[in-house]
């Protein structure tokens, strides 16, 4: 993509309502639009980020056996009433329609998911199962805060598994485990699993995945020595006392994002639906459900969240909207050339390529532009790199650039 084509521009100024440095960045580098609170437009390059993160997330779940979907974010009222949310669950916005009957915007899915599976799902020998989607959520918070990591409407990840019984879901949740730390580790971040409540979805205890941040809204204890980590909020145990799990090492605490969430369901939804399965006994049984759920936008701004510096944004390469931001210096034509001729050729070779081929533009206006905008490698065609027959390379989380020849590219 040629930067004098991308309609979205760098900033300086951004509302001082602004405190988050996610939403600061985001906005300040063109990646993002405030639309209200809770609710942002996605520029190109936003969109790129979100997809790239789909795409990690979409190959896990894939790995596993998820069969990816797309439900309505629009449901009926009833399906809500039959599981008691409708009158239970705070957040769910509800929404009349001049038909006169009321509708919910999904804020998750059993209540659509249940039926759609098990309305399929005949005997213990179609199980076990999981289908995932990834899609728009809408959850009425009263204060949507923290940039991307609070949100109103937010894209999310949302698996659901179907289980013959509890001991066939412990073992899938142990894959899933896997899974998600696979997924975090490649978007950069290092996530912990953290026991929490189950909160509305369930009686018992559900599994949070947090990454170590200021920025975050829960706070974490973990041992210093092995992975126990729990929410403060039900946790039996204090700073500085021994780990309960391993005995050996402290319990610390640190503030954290939340990136992902597993909840074990139990039998509660296809109770209530009535729908079930026909079992190894020959009786009817209902699935022992789990929920999976990963924020897609609520990850991309925690990722901006632990990587970046004074300047702006260090996307980590697996995130990044584009590879490389090549970087044309000077009005000479000789220079123009090289510059094009060098974004055309790695564009052929399905490289992804930023080209800032801005003719109004000074030198330190496109380096403060590509520092802000954070991809991972920097090149710059000049006069002077010219004269060598090469091109200036700098890696943003790095000081030195190095000069490689042309050729290389």
């Amino acid at each position: 993509m040629k930067q004098s084509q991308l309609f979205t521009k760098t900033t300086k100024q951004i509302s001082k309502e602004e405190v988050s440095l996610n939403a600061q960045l985001l906005q300040r580098a063109g990646f993002v639009e405030k639309l209200m609170a809770g609710a942002y437009t996605y520029s190109p390059l936003g969109l790129r980020v979100l997809r790239k993160i789909e795409n990690i997330v979409r190959e896990e779940m894939n790995k596993i056996g998820g069969q990816e979907v797309l439900m309505p974010m629009l449901h009926p009222k009833e399906n809500w009433v039959t599981t008691g949310g409708w009158d239970s669950i705070d957040i769910l916005f509800k929404v009349p329609s001049r038909t006169e009957k009321e509708y919910a915007l999904g804020q998750s899915e059993e209540e659509i998911v249940t039926p759609f599976v098990m309305k399929r799902v005949n005997t213990y020998r179609e199980l076990p199962l999981a289908v995932y989607q990834i899609h728009w959520k809408f959850r009425d918070e009263l204060r949507a805060k923290s940039g991307l990591l609070r949100g109103r409407e937010f894209l999310m990840k949302d698996m659901y598994s179907f289980n013959e019984d509890q001991a066939d879901f412990d073992r899938f949740y142990a894959i899933a485990k896997q899974a998600y730390l696979a997924i975090f580790k490649r978007m950069g971040l290092t996530a912990k699993v953290t026991e929490a409540s189950g909160g509305s979805f369930s009686e018992k205890i559900s599994y949070e995945f947090m990454v170590l941040t200021d920025a975050g809204e829960d706070d974490i204890l973990y041992c210093s020595d092995c992975d126990f980590c729990v929410n403060v909020e039900i946790s039996k145990q204090k700073i500085g006392e021994t780990c309960s799990r391993c005995n050996k090492g402290k319990m610390e605490r640190a503030t954290a994002s939340e990136v992902g969430n597993v909840f074990d369901l139990g039998q509660k939804y296809g109770k209530a639906f009535d729908l079930g399965f026909i079992g190894r006994d020959g009786k009817k049984q209902f699935p022992v459900m789990g929920c999976y759920g990963i924020g897609i936008s609520r990850a991309m701004g925690v990722i901006v969240e632990k990587n970046n510096d004074a300047k702006g944004i260090i996307w980590p390469a697996s995130v990044a909207p584009f590879q490389y931001h090549l970087i044309c210096l000077g009005d000479d034509a000789e220079v123009k050339a090289t510059a094009d001729k060098l974004y055309a050729d790695m564009t052929a070779q399905g490289k992804e390529v930023l080209y800032d081929d801005r003719a109004d533009t000074g030198a330190g206006a496109k380096f403060a532009d590509a520092d802000l905008i954070g991809l991972p490698t920097r090149l710059v065609i000049s006069a002077k790199t010219l004269k060598e027959n090469a091109v200036e390379v700098k890696n943003r989380n790095e000081e030195k650039a190095e000069l490689l020849p042309l050729s290389q590219f």
